[in-house]
């Protein structure tokens, strides 16, 4: 069963000026990135074999793609075009980074000469975000065949043994709950007129 993470939906101290949209942005990122990262755990814990930490960067990168990209569908009725594109521009960027971060600390705080973590990641959310651009979102969760195309990427990335179940775990386990998450998220910081 997945472990349900808290997460930020409020600013804590109260400011006189609003917070900009990097500051949202970074806190969206990073309980987008906390759900990823505890989809990996969830998934160890329940007997998928992620074995390498690179495999386990994959699988985060695909569901932090999923997530952003359901963050702008939550954001479209909620905020202004340019404040929408500016804020998910921002959210993308800094998963960016937080991606290369802990790659880098990971290989012991080398950089990797031959690739750019930050610039590849953005790469693989501008193919995904296309991607998923061409499904339906109803009433703000996924459709089928948006959680069925996420599930097939992290599919191809899992060993042979485990791409049979691993489906089932991230459709009717996974990716349910850290939408709910997701969408929590946006709510606090963006709730809808009512």
């Amino acid at each position: 069963m997945a472990k349900p993470i808290r997460v930020k939906t409020q600013w804590f101290k109260e400011s006189e000026e609003a917070r900009t949209p990097d500051e949202t942005a970074s806190v969206i990122a990073m309980n987008i990135w906390r759900a990823a990262d505890g989809t990996v755990d969830n998934l160890s814990q329940a007997d998928y074999d992620i074995l390498t930490p690179q495999r386990g960067f994959r699988i985060i990168a695909e569901i932090c793609c999923y997530l952003t990209h359901y963050t702008d569908r939550l954001l479209y009725a909620r905020v202004d075009e340019a404040s929408r594109q500016a804020l998910v521009s921002a959210v993308g960027l800094r998963l960016a980074e937080t991606m290369e971060d802990n790659i880098i600390v990971f290989n012991g705080g080398m950089k990797d000469p031959d690739y750019d973590h930050k610039d590849g990641f953005i790469d693989l959310m501008n193919r995904r975000n296309a991607d998923y651009a061409t499904f339906d979102f109803p009433a703000d969760k996924a459709s089928y065949q948006a959680l069925r195309y996420l599930s097939l990427m992290i599919r191809e990335i899992m060993e042979q043994g485990d791409q049979t179940w691993i489906q089932d775990q991230l459709m009717d386990i996974e990716v349910p709950q850290i939408m709910a998450t997701c969408k929590k998220t946006v709510d606090g910081f963006f709730p809808l007129s009512a």
